[in-house]
C-alpha cells in the first residue's frame, strides 16, 4: 500500500486518507475517490491530496477484519458468538448468550506479532459474558494489509477462541443459621449470578449451622449444582462447611482462594455434583472470587487447585463497601 501526497487528478479510485470539507457537503476519510468526487475537489481549487493505494497484494480494511474475524469463530453450527458488519476496519465479535470464553493465548500472540496493522483485542481469557457482551475486536489499523500476512494472521486465528456454554440448569442453595445472623440475606445476589448463567435458582434451604443437619440438606439436593453460605464464615477445612461435605461422601478439592473478596470459598464434589462453598462476600452483588469459580463450573470448565492458585494474579478485586475490615487503614494524624 502507498501513501502520501498525490495530485488531485491522479487520485481516481484511490482511499481517502483525512476527511476534506467542502462547500456544501464533506468527503470523508476512507472514502474510495470517485471521477464526480475529484471533479469537485478539482472545482473546489484543492490541488493535492493525502491518499491511500492499495497494490493488487493487499487486502481492503474491511474485509481484511471479515476474514480474520471469521477465521476466528470456530466451525460449529452454534459457535456461541456472532459478528458485527465490517466498518471503518473493525469487527467485533458478541456473545450470544450466557458464556465463558476461552483463549489460545499463544496463537493470538503470534497472531498480533504478524503485522502491526493486523490487531486482535479481547477480553481476559474466562471471562463471563452475557448476551450482547463483546468479547472481542479485530481492527485493521490501516486502509489495507498485504494478503499473505492476512492469511497468515487467519491460520494463527484458527481455532484460537471460543466460548463455554452453560451445561447446568439448576442449583440449591443451602444456608446455614446462627443466632444473630445474616440469614437469608444475599440469597438474591446469587439469584441473579446464577439467572446470569441460566440457571435457576430451584431450591433455598436454610438450616442449623451444625454438621448433622447440613449433611442431610445436602444429602438431599436434588438439583445440577449445591451452593452453601454459611452464617459464620469458613475459616478451616475442619470446619462446619467442609466436614459436612466429606461426612456425606463428597470431596473437599480446595479450600481457599488467592483472590480478594473471596478468599474463604472452598469447593469440591458430592455424587459427580459440583458443591461451592460460598465466602460471605457472595451476599455482595459485586464480583468477587466466587463468581470466577461459580462460571466455569456453571458452564462446564474443570477446576483443580492449580487452577484456583493462577487466579491470584489479577485477583485483586475492587474494595466492597461491605468489608467490615478494609484492606488499609487510615493513618491518625499527629496531634
Amino acid at each position: 500500500m502507498k501513501f502520501g501526497v498525490i495530485p488531485v487528478a491522479a487520485a481516481i479510485g484511490s482511499i481517502l486518507a483525512h476527511s476534506v470539507r467542502l462547500s456544501g457537503r464533506r468527503l470523508r476519510k476512507g472514502l474510495v475517490l470517485s471521477e464526480a468526487d475529484v471533479a469537485v475537489l478539482v472545482l473546489e481549487g484543492v490541488s493535492q491530496i493525502t491518499v491511500a493505494q492499495l497494490a493488487e497484494a493487499d487486502c481492503s480494511e474491511d474485509k481484511a477484519a471479515h476474514q480474520l474475524a471469521v477465521a476466528l469463530l470456530p466451525d460449529t453450527q452454534d459457535s456461541g458468538m456472532r459478528l458485527s458488519e465490517a466498518f471503518t476496519g473493525r469487527v467485533n465479535i458478541f456473545a450470544t448468550g450466557p458464556c465463558v470464553v476461552r483463549f489460545e493465548t499463544d496463537k493470538l500472540l503470534q497472531l498480533n506479532q504478524v503485522d502491526p496493522m493486523i490487531t486482535l483485542a479481547t477480553v481476559p481469557d474466562y471471562t463471563q459474558m452475557a448476551a450482547g457482551g463483546m468479547i472481542a475486536t479485530v481492527k485493521i489499523i490501516s486502509y489495507g494489509v498485504p494478503t499473505l500476512g492476512l492469511k497468515r494472521a487467519c491460520r494463527f486465528a484458527k481455532g484460537a477462541l471460543r466460548v463455554a456454554l452453560p451445561v447446568h440448569k439448576t442449583a440449591t442453595l443451602i444456608i446455614t443459621d446462627i443466632f444473630g445472623g445474616p440469614g437469608a440475606k444475599g440469597s438474591e445476589a446469587i439469584k441473579a449470578r446464577l439467572h446470569a448463567l441460566g440457571m435457576e435458582l430451584k431450591s433455598v434451604q436454610i438450616v442449623p449451622h451444625q454438621i448433622v443437619p447440613l449433611t442431610d440438606a445436602i444429602a438431599n439436593a436434588d438439583t445440577d449444582m449445591i451452593l452453601i453460605l454459611t452464617g459464620s464464615a469458613t475459616s478451616d477445612t475442619d470446619d462446619v462447611a467442609p466436614q459436612a461435605l466429606r461426612a456425606v461422601g463428597g470431596e473437599v478439592i480446595r479450600f481457599g482462594m488467592p483472590v480478594d473478596p473471596g478468599n474463604l470459598l472452598f469447593f469440591g464434589k458430592f455424587g459427580g455434583k459440583d458443591v461451592i462453598g460460598l465466602p460471605g462476600c457472595a451476599r455482595s452483588s459485586a464480583l468477587n472470587g466466587a463468581d470466577w469459580v461459580l462460571s466455569r463450573l456453571a458452564c462446564g470448565l474443570a477446576i483443580t487447585g492449580e487452577d484456583i492458585a493462577a487466579m491470584g494474579v489479577g485477583g485483586l478485586l475492587k474494595e466492597i463497601p461491605s468489608r467490615p475490615m478494609p484492606r488499609t487503614r487510615k493513618l491518625r494524624r499527629e496531634k
